[in-house]
């Protein structure tokens, strides 16, 4: 049962904020490099994307369609379904949480990695994880906007164009340079990688001491928290037996349907915290929260998963070209703890 070492990180830097939020001047420097360090991820993320292998990926779009389905509308699905938990078992602002972890675009990098140790199709994994988290940009802040309405800034003029700005702009310029940058950003991956997680954990710990500062966290109390991993383990166990027999009866093959069930029931803690930060401002901590949860929770069953998926009995043909060169140039468009 693995223990994802960034998620120690990820709670190191909450325990820092706790002891030593940022707090007047020191607030304004955090929250600005904060901003500048979420341009420079979706930036990152747009460099980063194959334009050509995300159009190759069309070819497949009944799995691609049915991961974003999962994605964009089962998971939100479940998370409406949670409201009725609100108050008895779940406070108002941790559901919020809930609600928005089940917005965020899936993962890349460990959908990628999962399918691979199962033996699906890796190519497929892929261009889903890709195409979701290009999506994701657009329809997570519409999605948010519309179900939780003022608290994640509603349809307002400056919550537009702070999303436009901090999000969509520097992922388009990504996109636009990429034929300059591309090469380098392919050379210094390694060192790009640790600016990836770097800046996710300074929107952290801005995320956390505005919570401390604020006084919010009194509403997470241990019985509430043990709740809230209750849910996610519910949603994460139907979204598992959906993605597996949904594709069965959707008939996909086998390979297909690995890929469908790991690219269709994670959520990717790389776009979402940075979001997370546009959308919620000096709420996201509680926001973001049950996100970080969900994500271990996540690597620790589909882990079990993948390995007895590797153990299952393959077909003598399975009619599946090896993934290409080519096709990994996408792997990068999203963190390690994507």
């Amino acid at each position: 049962m693995p223990i994802d070492p960034y998620i120690l990180l990820l709670l190191g830097t909450v325990g820092i904020a706790a002891l030593l939020p940022a707090r007047g001047t020191g607030a304004d420097v955090a929250s600005g490099a904060s901003t500048a360090a979420i341009a420079f991820l979706f930036f990152l993320y747009g460099a980063r994307l194959s334009t050509r292998e995300a159009l190759d990926g069309l070819k497949h779009w009944r799995l691609h369609t049915t991961v974003l389905a999962c994605t964009f509308v089962v998971f939100p699905l479940l998370g409406l379904a949670a409201r009725g938990l609100v108050p008895v078992l779940l406070t108002h602002p941790l559901y919020q949480g809930l609600l928005f972890l089940t917005l965020v675009p899936s993962t890349v990098q460990s959908s990628i990695a999962f399918t691979s140790i199962a033996r699906g199709n890796v190519p497929a994994a892929i261009c889903a994880g890709s195409f979701s988290s290009l999506a994701g940009i657009v329809i997570t802040p519409l999605l948010a906007a519309a179900l939780l309405g003022g608290n994640a800034g509603g349809f307002s003029a400056d919550s537009v164009v702070k999303i436009v700005l901090q999000l969509l702009v520097p992922f388009l310029a990504g996109q636009l340079l990429r034929r300059w940058v591309g090469g380098f950003i392919t050379r210094h991956k390694k060192i790009l990688g640790y600016v990836d997680r770097g800046s996710i954990l300074l929107v952290v710990y801005t995320a956390f001491s505005e919570g401390m500062v604020q006084g919010i966290w009194h509403q997470a109390s241990a019985l509430r928290l043990a709740g809230l991993l209750a849910v996610e383990a519910v949603i994460l166990a139907v979204m598992l037996t959906l993605t597996w027999y949904g594709g069965k009866a959707l008939r996909f093959d086998r390979e297909d349907r690995i890929a469908i069930q790991f690219a269709g029931s994670k959520k990717s803690l790389a776009s979402g915290l940075p979001m997370a930060s546009v959308l919620f401002g000096a709420h996201a901590s509680l926001a973001v929260l049950p996100l970080m949860l969900f994500h271990q929770m996540q690597l620790m069953v589909c882990a079990v998963i993948a390995k007895r998926r590797a153990r299952d009995p393959q077909p003598e043909v399975t009619g599946r070209a090896a993934p290409t060169a080519g096709s990994r140039t996408a792997v990068g468009t999203a963190t390690r703890s994507g």
